[in-house]
């Protein structure tokens, strides 16, 4: 350890007495995200900096996608489109330990200030260990779920990550409280949209359940497409048997996912397609068929009442996954309201026609809608309060020491200090 710390302190001095080196004080910046969401999260980042005039002071680099690029970021691996690409675990092992020998030279042989991991613990536990193997200091921005499972884990986070940055509010205490230095930051979901509460929760007036406005959210993986958006579009057609002039409209998180959804578009049903506006999508519905995942605290926000579903295998569940999880709950939504606020079928397997049934129960309660819509809003309102890539920015910017901070405190010491008495 003491070794690869006087090694990265070696890096840093050559860059900065090197003839090649920039006359600045530009601190660099490593970034590792895997996940859409992680991406979009690290690119709001560099643009928050950019807008407080960081431009000039920071250079980024790191995996993650064509966003993070986009915003200002070299790109050592694409390590998003990878991962969009292949739902076989399996099949990225090979893929993403060379991508972790990359970063491990690079963290080596290069000056870095901090690593800022996002998301995906699978893959940034590493990431994070090599980070402080060389000597850097690691922000962990989005807390992995250990509350939820594998809480014995906590040791290992509390070796390899300087900060951890939150996202949901209880988790500040939960972590804090196994010593680590979490601070609940916001959700970043929300630093790209304007959500007014004021406005009020959807009252249903005029309200007819015959024309029920249907969002359909199958989420963003290639896994959840194949299982969830051909289900989801059988329990749409069930729903307009039973209430005839309901329309459906099916949100895709890129144009990439948007073909897919086409092409996996079963014959029988009529159905809408837009891309990315989950919030707008849910805000202009009357109820949402929702993949588990982010997209919940978004259709929360716009108080639409939702049923959630996650897929999974029956034996793999039964033997493994129900023993691992330690929450009442799995859906977000429900999670932080600590009871069912919304209905979850977690994991759904096979039948759609218990998801079908409860969907058209919740269609056809106008009551139930609206307080459903009320509930949703009081909930998310406190996680869209302020910006988390400021809060994130902020924390990132306090791991990183002021290069002439030493100089100007030697200064002010020996200001200070009293002249030294001349001997008679």
């Amino acid at each position: 350890m003491q070794l690869a710390r006087s090694r990265n302190i070696i890096c840093r001095l050559w860059e900065r007495d090197s003839p090649l080196a920039e006359p600045t004080t530009k601190r660099r910046i490593f970034l590792s995200a895997c996940e859409p969401s992680a991406e979009m999260h690290c690119a709001n980042l560099i643009r928050t900096a950019k807008a407080q005039g960081f431009e000039g002071n920071i250079e980024w680099v790191g995996v993650g996608g064509a966003q993070m690029e986009k915003a200002g970021c070299t790109i050592l691996e694409n390590t998003v489109r990878r991962a969009a690409m292949l739902h076989n675990a399996f099949g990225q092992i090979g893929f993403f330990y060379r991508v972790l020998k990359q970063i491990r030279s690079f963290l080596e042989t290069h000056a870095v200030d901090l690593v800022i991991v996002c998301d995906s613990p699978a893959f940034n536990f590493h990431v994070a260990k090599a980070a402080r193997k060389a000597g850097i200091p690691v922000l962990f921005y989005v807390a992995p779920q250990l509350w939820a499972w594998a809480p014995w884990r906590i040791a290992k986070l509390r070796k390899c990550c300087t900060k951890l940055a939150c996202i949901l509010p209880f988790e500040e205490d939960w972590f804090c409280g196994r010593n680590i230095d979490a601070k609940f930051v916001g959700n970043p979901l929300f630093d790209e949209i304007t959500i007014d509460f004021t406005e009020g929760y959807k009252d249903y007036t005029g309200y007819d359940p015959r024309k029920v406005k249907v969002a359909l959210f199958p989420g963003s993986r290639n896994a959840e497409i194949k299982t969830l958006w051909p289900a989801m579009q059988r329990i749409a057609i069930q729903i307009k048997q039973k209430w005839p002039e309901a329309t459906f409209t099916a949100c895709a998180a890129s144009e990439e996912k948007l073909e897919q959804l086409r092409k996996r578009k079963i014959t029988g049903l009529k159905c809408e397609f837009t891309v990315g506006n989950v919030y707008e999508t849910a805000d202009q519905a009357d109820f949402a068929l929702v993949a588990s995942g982010s997209a919940t605290l978004q259709v929360a926000a716009a108080g639409c009442p939702m049923v959630i579903l996650y897929q999974s295998s029956r034996i793999l569940w039964h033997l493994v996954g129900r023993w691992l999880i330690r929450t009442r709950f799995l859906s977000l939504v429900n999670i932080l309201a600590g009871r069912e606020v919304v209905t979850e079928f977690m994991p759904y397997f096979s039948s759609i026609r218990p998801v079908a049934d409860r969907c058209s129960r919740i269609i056809g309660n106008r009551t139930l809608l609206m307080k459903t819509s009320m509930e949703l809003e009081n909930l998310v309102s406190p996680l869209s309060r302020g910006s988390a890539s400021q809060e994130v920015l902020q924390m990132a910017l306090s791991l990183i020491p002021d290069p002439g901070r030493q100089e100007k405190d030697r200064a002010l010491e020996s200001h200070l200090r009293p002249p030294a008495k001349t001997p008679r």
